[in-house]
């Protein structure tokens, strides 16, 4: 199976997804849930996504959590080497492995790391012939996606090496910097003959589904206004599109400080896309 290499992590609730509880609690049949798979940001466990699995984990919803390593994020998508593609492949594959494929889909996606996941996703959803048939209902945007912001790169990988020795950490932040330089901004023209920059691709991609964004304009590693450029820009391809700004709370920080308000976005918005 292709999937067996991925360090994943899946929830199958215990009662079917088409049962739900109602506001007094009382189990009744409903709508068919969606199959939710997170796409965690650079540097996050398996720990940190699953607070957000348990949105959906207790709502009836097969939950898929995958965060992409972090030196194909911020090294081979620096380079131009679609490495990320292979790992989208392995994930979609996962769904004919438990035979779960014609479950509806919500992605939720964090950060730029999810997201450059995710093109590929978008990708093989439009170019793969076992992929085509996939149904997604919706995509969740969390503190994403940003157009090339080398300062805010360069602050999410020193919070990832922060446990590394201080040499190590000074070394890849460099070499990470003198990359993005190069092939981003001096071999920018060049480099876009063969590899277009995932916000780019994000801008003008064919998927009609429903999108939330959720950011912050307090957000460093992240432009608010990059996510709102995209926002305009989905709109602008008749897809439709809500966007709240938190205002106050840092990079994927949104669930933590304003837990009931984030997790109400969330579920309304799935059950909006099941029955849009």
């Amino acid at each position: 199976m292709l999937s067996a290499e991925l360090d994943y992590t899946i929830e199958i609730p215990d009662q079917p997804c088409g049962i739900q509880e109602n506001s007094q609690g009382v189990k009744e049949a409903g709508t068919r849930q969606p199959l939710v798979i997170l796409l965690g940001w650079g540097g996050c466990t398996d720990k940190n996504l699953a607070k957000y699995s348990a949105i959906y984990h207790k709502r009836g919803c097969i939950v898929i959590r995958y965060t992409a390593p972090w030196h194909m994020v911020f090294f081979s998508e620096s380079l131009g080497i679609p490495s990320l593609r292979v790992l989208a492949q392995k994930l979609l594959e996962l769904l004919f492995d438990y035979e779960i494929e014609k479950e509806p889909l919500l992605f939720h996606v964090f950060s730029n790391a999810g997201v450059m996941l995710y093109r590929y996703v978008l990708e093989l959803l439009q170019t793969h012939r076992r992929f085509c048939h996939l149904r997604v209902v919706g995509t969740i945007f969390d503190s994403g996606p940003g157009d090339s912001n080398l300062v805010g790169a360069v602050r999410a990988l020193a919070a990832i090496l922060e446990h590394r020795s201080a040499m190590l950490r000074l070394m890849l932040l460099v070499a990470f910097a003198l990359v993005a330089i190069l092939f981003h901004i001096l071999l920018a023209p060049l480099t876009s003959l063969f590899h277009t920059h995932f916000y780019d691709r994000l801008l003008d991609a064919d998927s009609r589904w429903p999108e939330l964004y959720l950011y912050s304009r307090a957000d460093e590693v992240v432009m608010a206004r990059d996510v709102e450029r995209m926002v305009e820009a989905r709109l602008a391809h008749q897809v439709l599109v809500r966007s709240v700004d938190f205002v106050s709370s840092a990079h994927v920080s949104h669930l933590r400080d304003f837990p009931t308000y984030y997790t109400s976005l969330c579920v309304n918005f799935m059950h909006s896309c099941i029955h849009c």
